[in-house]
């Protein structure tokens, strides 16, 4: 890894923050750059040394030395209502940041919701702009994870997509975390089980509708045609598919949700329709979101860590920016269910 300092006349040098620290320059440049071999505690030293010492490292000139921006992209394949409502987007990208912070990264945010917007984002997405990409939100057969792969230039996805394995990637495992939601419901006594679909150009609403027919045959259950309506994780395709499945089937005693915003969207077409939530018909959601607390009744749901989701993607990207050794460039997380009232 490169090392530099600021000469700058009444500007701490690289030397001082070493000095001030107890470790070697070499530490401090590590440090620096966010590189993962450096050992907590002298991570914490160097940290404070350069608040204390008020140092802050010349960009141009490391720029010049190092060929790097110090600048990663968060490139989000959805519409900027959806990046901002969505609490999903927002756990992400929470940690994210606090990833961030720990380095002398600067992230950008693009959203690519048109093919205008598309192309303008993948014109920016070159070496000279950007150290490396942060994926996440993938539709379809999107071609952008590999180009930038063939690029050379240092990618992780968020959610593994369709029809592609990338290089790294991490996800929650999806699959599990929906049989956890129907497996709860089939304790609790529910025997006429529908699901609204997320998205199924993606692989995340695949699995979770795959996750929701292990779980009705483990139980025994015939999954019903007329039992599944699709949406894409918003909370008005929730509401829309709740009232084609109440529509079809009045006597659906239960429902899962591949997003929490869907179940608040299902649980308004229950209300509407004149049922009682949990005792005519259970619901179930996905995302673990703060909201799903406030809701009335409050929702039960399957908890990813979207925190983590955020901070593990960074902490491959920068590993492989700074061309470090990677064990395990595929990270699953496990989620977990937080039952509540609804169900």
């Amino acid at each position: 890894m490169v090392q530099w300092d600021s000469r700058l006349d009444g500007r701490p040098t690289l030397e001082a923050v070493a000095a001030r620290a107890g470790v070697g320059r070499g530490t401090v440049s590590r440090v620096i750059n966010g590189s993962s071999q450096v050992s907590e505690k002298a991570r914490e030293a160097v940290l404070r040394a350069i608040e204390d010492l008020g140092y802050v490292p010349n960009r141009a000139a490391r720029s010049l030395v190092t060929r790097r921006t110090d600048s990663i992209a968060l490139v989000v394949s959805e519409s900027e209502v959806r990046v901002f409502a969505e609490p999903f987007f927002a756990g992400v990208v929470r940690g994210i940041s606090a990833a961030i912070a720990e380095t002398t990264m600067q992230l950008w945010l693009a959203m690519t919701s048109s093919s205008t917007h598309r192309r303008e984002v993948e014109r920016h997405l070159t070496s000279q702009h950007v150290d490396g990409v942060l994926l996440l939100s993938l539709h379809g057969d999107d071609p952008l994870p590999r180009i930038l792969e063939e690029s050379g230039l240092p990618m992780v996805l968020g959610g593994r997509p369709t029809g592609f394995t990338p290089s790294s990637y991490v996800d929650v495992d999806n699959r599990a975390g929906a049989r956890l939601a129907v497996d709860h419901l089939v304790a609790r006594g529910r025997r006429r089980i529908a699901t609204i679909t997320g998205s199924q150009d993606m692989q995340v609403g695949v699995e979770r509708l795959e996750g929701y027919h292990d779980g009705l045959g483990e139980a025994g259950l015939a999954g019903a045609e007329d039992l599944v309506a699709h949406g894409d994780f918003s909370e008005e395709s929730g509401l829309i598919a709740m009232r084609a499945l109440l529509s079809r089937r009045t006597d659906i005693d239960a429902v899962f949700t591949a997003s929490d915003p869907m179940a608040f969207g299902a649980m308004r077409a229950i209300k509407d329709a004149g049922y009682r939530v949990p005792d005519d018909v259970a619901v179930v959601g996905f995302d673990g979101s703060p909201m799903a607390r406030h809701t009335d009744p409050p929702l039960s749901t399957v908890n990813q860590p979207v925190e983590a989701f955020g901070r593990e993607m960074t902490r491959l990207l920068l590993a492989r920016i700074g061309g470090e050794p990677i064990a395990q460039p595929a990270v699953i997380l496990a989620p977990d269910l937080i039952v509540r009232d609804s169900s």
